[in-house]
């Protein structure tokens, strides 16, 4: 668990000034986190990072990663247009979508984006859309029971995404035949993982396949995108996947593969998020009430619509209260919000030290797939974003959803006539 960056004192008044609930994000942390994870990739001929908007939607973010030689992974208009916003275009950004409109695609192809196709009936749809199939390809790859998944995304053969390996080599064979000229290979397997050996698995997997659609095609495949997946810590004792194993495992395998088969330079890109800033964004919630029944409640102004994963499928993050970070944890507690769900929990049977309505709770590792993942059932607004700069200052980089904001979409004018 990375330590929150700011004491109680200080904290309080951020709260004071912005209220609560509120994410925070530290800049600092997830700079060096960035230069840490490209350091450790530097050993290949060309490496780049494609952070996954999806994980944490904000163009404050993206700029800051941008700087530090990230590129982006869209899978919608709205990301693309974030992308483009950032000032993030061409290539450094990859369009990994499903299902996708031809809109979506027309809006890639003006950003000069790679389009990376999730199956084969694509191909024709895109060259419809676009009047021209793109010169640079990639296609999503399904393994199916070839490689085993996890616990958190399920077995690759169940899953909606990517082309069969048989469909793979056809899918190039047209591609090319329809006057693309450049490729790539992408897959996503695994969604927080912690085995570094299950990474090294993967790249090697798409090494030996590139050099196949080599044999078979003489197609050159000039990078392979490994995905996401990469986890991180959420429970204690959970260790951090190390970059630096990860990245000499896949150096073994790329020399065993690629060199071989003359595809050596061939480029590795990620699309990570949660890794780049999970550990270095919190969600801050003020107790309000506690309730004494059959169990001990604590209730705090946050609610699952402002962070879903504990109770959309129980994820576990670690909650501790401003000033009693060393106090003993005697109490046990379900930490709760106000949604009118059971499911809307934060930690069940908790061990804490005693909390009183005014503290201030912080819930870690939600720097990705927390706020992004927000919602308006109960009519709930969502809450603001704060970035801490490395200076130490605060800028507020998304302000909390106001009612203006979710009467925005309505049309009340015609109501009072309404029969």
């Amino acid at each position: 668990m990375f330590p929150f960056p700011l004491g109680k004192d200080a904290l309080e008044a951020v709260a004071a000034q912005y209220g609560t609930p509120f994410y925070l994000y530290d800049e600092k942390a997830i700079r060096a986190n960035m230069r840490r994870f490209t350091q450790a990739f530097s050993r290949f001929p060309a490496f780049r990072e494609h952070f996954a908007v999806k994980a944490c939607p904000n163009p404050y973010m993206l700029k800051l990663l941008a700087d530090e030689g990230c590129g982006t992974d869209c899978s919608s208009l709205p990301e693309l247009v974030l992308s483009e916003r950032a000032g993030i275009r061409g290539e450094l950004v990859m369009f990994t979508s499903n299902e996708t409109p031809a809109a979506e695609y027309r809006y890639a192809a003006k950003l000069g984006a790679i389009i990376n196709l999730d199956d084969i009936s694509h191909i024709g749809f895109v060259e419809q859309a676009l009047g021209a199939v793109p010169e640079l390809v990639c296609f999503r790859y399904n393994p199916g029971p070839l490689k085993t998944g996890n616990a958190f995304i399920g077995k690759p053969e169940e899953a909606k995404y990517g082309l069969t390996r048989e469909q793979i080599f056809a899918a190039y064979a047209d591609a090319r035949k329809r006057g693309a000229k450049r490729f790539g290979l992408h897959t996503m397997v695994a969604s927080n993982e912690l085995h570094e050996e299950y990474f090294v698995e993967t790249a090697a997997m798409l090494f030996e396949l590139s050099a196949e659609l080599k044999r078979a095609l003489g197609i050159r495949i000039e990078f392979v995108d490994l995905g996401g997946g990469i986890g991180i810590p959420y429970r204690p004792g959970d260790q951090p996947v190390d970059y630096e194993r990860v990245s000499l495992g896949i150096r073994a395998a790329y020399d065993r593969t690629v060199v071989p088969a003359g595809l050596d330079p061939l480029a590795i890109l990620w699309e990570c998020g949660r890794p780049i800033t999970g550990p270095y964004g919190w969600l801050v919630t003020r107790a309000i009430h506690e309730k004494h029944i059959y169990r001990d409640y604590i209730g705090v102004d946050a609610s699952m619509a402002d962070l879903m994963r504990p109770g959309m499928y129980g994820a576990y993050h670690e909650v501790t209260v401003a000033g009693k970070e060393s106090a003993p944890k005697t109490k046990v507690y379900d930490v709760v919000g106000s949604l009118c769900e059971n499911c809307d929990k934060f930690a069940v049977q908790r061990a804490l030290p005693e909390i009183a309505p005014g503290d201030l709770l912080v819930i870690h590792d939600a720097g990705a797939h927390g706020r992004a993942m927000g919602f308006n059932y109960n009519a709930k607004l969502r809450c603001g974003e704060l970035l801490l700069r490395e200076d130490g200052s605060v800028r507020e980089i998304r302000r909390r959803e106001t009612l203006d904001d979710y009467f925005a979409t309505l049309d009340f004018s015609g109501l009072d006539s309404f029969r």
